[in-house]
């Protein structure tokens, strides 16, 4: 089911804005994550929106090619109902890289982000985009070539800056099938990392890695860690899930995370908004917070064809949806300190407020 708003958007979404008492920019991002952009530049384009509300643009990745979305871009101008909203100083197509520098906190980078595995053979889950990108086609595992990599990372370092500046490094798109490929893969990363003197926290993106022995494992061999247990949905796990992460079933995940909380490790969890009804995903998600550490990161759910349309949930075509479960995770987050980080998720809930606080920090 298409997204759909009807001819007097602003003025719906001013409202909500009010009713839920969520920034204006905030919705207006939410509501951009959501319907897309009307444009030919590909399925799927990074944009640096400059907002009224904020001094640096903000980079954004978002479904294009939307012909029925509100918003289109005119120019260097994003547009809703002839009403410009914000400036687009930059626009490419999205493709697949090897790695990334994140969290630039004005001086240095802070954290990376690696891709280590072949897109054009990951297996894919239904509501996923990368089959949609132009991949690189990394397949990083032997030493020299992720050493490689660094490399490349550290030819984008600004003058002064260094790898040893990083404090986290995300291993993201492993595509790893078995625990035992993701555990080998982490004890080489980890050991290029210690040969190029940097010691950031590692992350894996992953719902392969399931036993107290993998996660004792990996306090000895590869910690510090932060597990980002890829839940992904509740519902229809069967139909949009690849089967690595299929086999894992709901009702095990909190157990699971407090399993590798036991082995000292940090938890959290990744999760697409839109796809589950929303009473099913409120349950789910209660469940799971308890046992992260870290806040999660928690996504809109991006539609970037006609077919793709049709795995949202019913209830997620209304604003309200979002509006309503962000304002449940500030509740049970909040009052245990868990505050998000703007630069771990690109398409979150959060992006200048949080329980009605600002939002502040490093966004890229």
């Amino acid at each position: 089911m298409t997204a759909t708003v009807d001819s007097t958007a602003l003025a719906r979404w001013e409202s909500l804005a009010s009713d839920y008492d969520v920034a204006w920019t905030d919705l207006l991002l939410i509501a951009l994550n959501v319907h897309g952009i009307r444009t030919p530049a590909g399925s799927r384009v990074r944009i640096d929106l400059r907002l009224p509300t904020e001094p640096e643009p903000r980079l954004i990745v978002v479904p294009s090619g939307r012909p029925e979305s509100p918003f289109e871009l005119v120019g260097d101008a994003l547009v809703v109902e002839g009403r410009t909203v914000a400036a687009a100083e930059r626009v490419v197509a999205d493709d697949a890289v090897p790695g990334y520098l994140r969290c630039w906190d004005g001086e240095r980078w802070r954290a990376a982000t690696l891709n280590p595995n072949s897109r054009s053979r990951c297996t894919g889950c239904a509501f996923c985009p990368t089959t949609l990108e132009d991949a690189v086609d990394p397949r990083l595992r032997l030493d020299d070539e992720i050493a490689a990599l660094l490399a490349g990372l550290a030819a984008e370092l600004p003058p002064g800056g260094s790898l040893a500046d990083l404090t986290e490094v995300t291993i993201s798109t492993g595509c790893f099938h078995t625990e035992a490929a993701a555990l080998d893969h982490l004890r080489t990363v980890r050991r290029v990392l210690s040969d190029h003197g940097i010691q950031p926290r590692i992350g894996l993106l992953s719902s392969v890695l399931r036993s107290q022995e993998a996660f004792d494992a990996i306090a000895r061999e590869v910690g510090p860690f932060l597990l980002y247990l890829t839940a992904e949905c509740t519902s229809r796990r069967d139909i949009l899930l690849k089967e690595s992460k299929a086999s894992l079933r709901p009702e095990e995940m909190p157990a699971l995370l407090a399993r590798a909380r036991a082995a000292g490790l940090d938890t959290s969890f990744t999760y697409v908004v839109g796809l589950d009804p929303y009473v099913e995903m409120r349950e789910f998600l209660l469940l799971l917070l308890p046992q992260v550490t870290v806040f999660p990161s928690i996504q809109v759910y991006q539609s970037h064809t006609p077919l793709m349309d049709v795995l949202r949930s019913p209830d997620a075509t209304d604003l309200s949806y979002y509006l309503r479960i962000r304002r449940e995770v500030e509740d049970r987050c909040s009052v245990r300190g868990l505050v998000p980080e703007r630069w771990r998720c690109y398409r979150p809930l959060w992006y200048t407020t949080y329980a009605g606080l600002p939002l502040t920090g490093p966004s890229r």
